[in-house]
């Protein structure tokens, strides 16, 4: 298919159809992908509040994350087989119509069961959005104009889980909690409307679609649904509950993990051995290119997700910031992204840097943030974890408009649809993956550190021993009894402990995180050399 046909193939769905501007599409489909990556972290500051207006333990509504997270990585991977039995325009629209009218329920839900049960058709809804909107920005952009489509993607899908925080905040803050489900409804009435304005399926296709229907091709795959349904289901309650039941010493755990491996096991076998028109399409990662960007878009996800989460649980628990505030110190971070990312996607589009040098430099940036992330102590302040953020995010700027050009420089064009849907999958995974091991870690070198600062400096200990004699005489000093006032000072001092090694576990997941940056760079070099332009290197 020529350039120019690629350029506008929304264009000449129907004889009559004006043509429609590529970046009106492109707007069109970020606006309910920008809705929907909100409402992955949007919830988190409001638990509480949620909790209390539903009368349940905090225990018990974290399930509101979990189902929603479990429900949306079960149709994420099969979000290009669905687009092309329903067709891509038709199944978007039904994603965004069920998220909008699930957000509507989750906003007047009277108890907690009915949000459980709202929140898990709100995440199929919003699972089958980021994979469908990638889809569609490949088939509305020639291969030359991409990177500038994918800048926007990069602000919609950094930005969306940064600010989700602050917002939440601000609402629950300011209003009231069913609000930050309710505000969901104008977006997705106006995403509805744009789309099935502007927007429309490709002539290749809907021929691509044809031809599998007539050919018998376009079967329900229910072994293959229900292997990927199960499998991602245990695995993500296994990532979201692990470190709150001790992991492997939890009974449930285990069966979750041998359930997870047994389905994903199974399904590998299946999806390529097993069935001609398979929900997934692993031979993708027959190409190098492909292989190695999914590898990037899982780390991507990794630091992405695990800082994201981190950092206002610092701020809130060791610097007292509140939620808004601290969801603020993600902003600067997010504004360099938004900045920067037009400006990564020009100097790949006009050829000035190639995307694997521009990803060399991503990374080593990245890798960077993490080690200045490491450094920092109880006595930093705003503008240190702002300046943290702006490094990371100089990083993850000139990040994701050369992945995903890289990812899909091999490709096919009927072969989009179907990589999408794995490329997110990854991300999503990644995720995942980097806050389970970002709490886990957390916690365990909390332990750790206090374990060590406990035996280098017992209670017993002269030093401590004289601090809290000196505490227990001035707070006596200030009307404190004499059993009050060394109580107080046995529990300061232990407060100073706990926050010093919190502290030092946290950087120790900065650090984690900078190695396995490093860890997969010489990655970068396995990509195959090829121009921008799309065209595969010669030999694929």
């Amino acid at each position: 298919m020529g350039a120019a046909v690629q350029a506008l193939p929304q264009q000449k769905a129907s004889g009559t159809r004006k043509p429609v501007n590529p970046w009106v599409i492109a707007l069109t489909v970020t606006l309910a992908t920008f809705m929907e990556l909100l409402d992955t972290s949007i919830a988190n500051v409001s638990l509480p509040h949620i909790a209390g207006g539903l009368g349940r333990s905090f225990d018990e509504v974290t399930w509101i994350l979990t189902t929603y997270l479990v429900a949306n990585a079960v149709v994420l991977p099969m979000s290009a087989w669905l687009s092309r039995v329903f067709g891509r325009k038709n199944y978007y629209m039904a994603c965004v119509a069920l998220f909008t009218l699930t957000s509507f329920f989750c906003g007047i839900a009277p108890s907690l069961g009915v949000m459980l049960i709202s929140r898990v058709l709100q995440g199929i809804g919003g699972g089958g959005l980021a994979p469908v909107e990638q889809a569609i920005l490949v088939d509305t952009f020639p291969p030359a104009k991409r990177a500038s489509a994918f800048a926007l993607y990069t602000v919609a899908i950094v930005t969306a889980p940064a600010i989700g925080p602050v917002l939440g905040g601000w609402i629950t803050d300011n209003y009231d909690w069913r609000w930050v489900f309710l505000i969901n409804i104008p977006i997705g009435l106006l995403s509805l409307y744009l789309t099935n304005r502007f927007v429309s399926d490709p002539p290749s296709f809907k021929e691509e679609r044809e031809k599998a229907r007539q050919g018998g091709a376009l079967r329900i795959d229910g072994v293959g649904i229900g292997l990927l349904a199960l499998g991602s289901a245990a695995l993500e309650i296994l990532l979201d509950r692990g470190q709150i039941d001790d992991w492997f010493g939890s009974p449930l755990i285990c069966w979750l993990f041998g359930i997870a491996l047994a389905c994903f096991g199974a399904a590998i076998f299946w999806e390529l051995k097993g069935t001609d028109d398979p929900i997934i399409e692993l031979r993708l990662l027959r190409y190098p290119s492909f292989a190695v960007a999914s590898v990037f878009y899982f780390a991507f996800g990794f630091g992405l997700f695990a800082t994201t989460t981190m950092i206002p649980q610092i701020l809130q628990s060791l610097y007292g910031y509140r939620a808004i505030d601290a969801g603020l110190v993600l902003g600067p971070g997010a504004f360099v992204i938004t900045l920067l990312a037009p400006l990564g996607a020009q100097l790949v589009q006009r050829g000035l840097v190639s995307p694997r040098n521009l990803l060399i430099f991503s990374l080593t940036t990245v890798a960077a943030s993490m080690i200045y992330y490491s450094g920092l102590t109880l006595q930093s302040d705003y503008k240190h974890f702002a300046l943290a953020r702006v490094f990371q995010g100089l990083g993850y700027a000139f990040f994701f408009v050369p992945l995903s050009v890289v990812a899909y420089s091999q490709l096919k064009p009927n072969e989009n649809n179907r990589a999408s849907s794995l490329t997110n999958l990854f991300r999503n995974w990644g995720g995942s993956f980097g806050i389970s091991f970002a709490t886990t870690l957390s916690e365990r070198r909390q332990s750790y550190h206090q374990s060590v600062m406990s035996a280098n400096l017992p209670a017993s200990g002269a030093w401590l021993q004289d601090a809290v004699r000196r505490t227990t005489n001035y707070l006596m000093s200030q009307g404190y009894s004499h059993v009050d006032a060394a109580r107080a000072a046995y529990l300061h001092y232990y407060q100073e402990l706990d926050a010093q090694t919190r502290l030092l576990g946290f950087m120790d997941v900065f650090r984690a995180i900078g190695w396995f940056t490093i860890a997969v760079m010489p990655l970068v070099f396995l990509i195959p050399k090829f121009k921008v332009s799309g065209k595969p290197s010669g030999g694929h």
